[in-house]
This record gives C-alpha cells, sequence and structure tokens, in this order.
C-alpha cells in the first residue's frame, strides 16, 4: 500500500522544512504549497489524505483556503489541520468554525505534529 500522502501549506521556508522532515521521517509523501491561492487545484489533483495548512499566506488566508476547500466536492472530506502561529481562542475558534479538523500551534514539538497528524489521517 502506497504511504498516505499529506499536502504541507506554508509559506515560512523553516517551519515548511520541520514540517516536511516530521512527515517523511514518519513515512508520509509530502506535497508542498507556498500559497493560498494554488491550494484548492493542487488538493483537487494531487488527492491528499491531510492537509497541514498554515493560516498567514500570500494571496489567500489559511482561514478562506479552509472554506473554499470544504466547500468543494473534491475536497469536502479531507482533513485539514491548521498549523499557525495564531494561538489565540478567537484564531482557533474561526479555523474550526471554516471546517478545519483540528488546529496546532506554532511553534510545536515534533512529537505534537506527529499526533495531530496521526489523529487526524
Amino acid at each position: 500500500m502506497a504511504a498516505k500522502l499529506i499536502l504541507i501549506v506554508e509559506d515560512s521556508p523553516t517551519d515548511r522544512k520541520i514540517a516536511e522532515s516530521v512527515c517523511l521521517d514518519q513515512g508520509y509523501r509530502t506535497v508542498v504549497v507556498t500559497e493560498g491561492d494554488k491550494v484548492l487545484a493542487i488538493a483537487t489533483e494531487q488527492k491528499p489524505d491531510l492537509i497541514l495548512l498554515d493560516v498567514i499566506l500570500p494571496n489567500k488566508n489559511g482561514f478562506q483556503v479552509c472554506r473554499q476547500l470544504k466547500n468543494n466536492e473534491a475536497t469536502k472530506d479531507t482533513k485539514i489541520v491548521i498549523v499557525s502561529s495564531k494561538d489565540q481562542a478567537s484564531d482557533k475558534f474561526w479555523g474550526l468554525k471554516q471546517g478545519a479538523d483540528d488546529y496546532l500551534t506554532k511553534p510545536y514539538k515534533e512529537q505534537d505534529l506527529i499526533a495531530v497528524i496521526e489523529k487526524n489521517i
């Protein structure tokens, strides 16, 4: 069976490298997107098992992207974990209200990212 695919949506080179490294070390395949307005097309084409979605992105923020994915027939059932430095209760509320399945605050420990992935994949 092929390894599960995780779509990492992250514009920070450092955060992107950390997330991708953790995913690859756990045996997952990854696809990386750095801009919010490209996520829907890539997600529709690649059909990831999970999307790790930053909130602060060029062109379209993660809340908008999440809502767009959940309102699209091809991607509505894809699990989405928002991974963001936005750590206020209102940020988490809005992320989950847009359809995210989980919310992880940066900076995080590697084991926290692994746990949230395993819980949602």
